[in-house]
């Protein structure tokens, strides 16, 4: 997968989320895991887009690494949501698995230019 094709695929997964939240209920837990839910789950994309304009792969990985860390934050949302009843599982399907793919991809990414990085090794492992 190129860059610009998962450029595309998180800017698609950010809109998904914003669709997913504008069906949760009206209640105090579906308005708090929403907001949750939105802010790590567009955040993908931007953060991602970030990453693609670093500037040393220290600073890729210091980026990809709050990508990854954002789509488990998301993961985990959308796990809750399932969890907790607030949408039906069958509603949340396509994206939770979304979501476990990207979040798949980003910390493979991190891991590959932590190898291709020795000194980063002390940035996170």
């Amino acid at each position: 997968m190129t860059k610009e094709e998962l450029k595309i695929r998180t800017r698609q997964f950010a809109l998904m989320i914003i669709k997913l939240v504008e069906d949760l209920p009206n209640t105090k837990a579906g308005q708090t895991i929403g907001n949750q839910l939105i802010r790590s789950g567009t955040s993908v994309g931007a953060n991602y887009r970030a990453a693609c304009r670093a500037r040393s792969n220290a600073d890729f990985i210091s980026k990809i690494t709050i990508v990854e860390e954002e789509s488990d934050e998301t993961l985990f949302w959308l796990e809750l949501i399932t969890e907790a009843n607030l949408l039906k599982k069958e509603k949340i399907e396509k994206i939770l698995k979304e979501a476990d793919e990207l979040t798949a991809i980003f910390t493979s990414s991190g891991k590959t230019a932590r190898q291709n990085n020795p000194k980063s090794s002390k940035l996170r492992m």
